[in-house]
């Protein structure tokens, strides 16, 4: 079963509206419904101009143990991905 990921706000009380799916008349599809509590911080979507001010860009440039923080960065996915007890 293939899965997509659809992040929608709700604009009217017991409705959510799709359109655009990959998906022919008379298919069969199951939704699973994961509702943010109230309060939950915003959007998934991260804009440029909120990535430029947050804290992550720069955040290894202080350290005198990385020379090199895009090696280092690639260094750390491959470590990540080749992890033992990966799905």
């Amino acid at each position: 079963m293939e899965a997509i990921r659809i992040q929608k706000v709700v604009e009217k009380d017991g409705e959510i509206r799709m359109k655009g799916l990959p998906c022919k008349k008379g298919q069969h599809v199951e939704m699973i419904l994961l509702i943010e509590p109230p309060g939950t911080p915003g959007s998934a979507y991260v804009t440029a101009d909120r990535l430029r001010r947050s804290t992550l860009i720069g955040l290894w440039k202080d350290r005198l143990d990385i020379a090199d923080s895009a090696t280092y960065a690639r260094q750390l996915r491959e470590r990540a991905q080749n992890r033992r007890g990966r799905a």
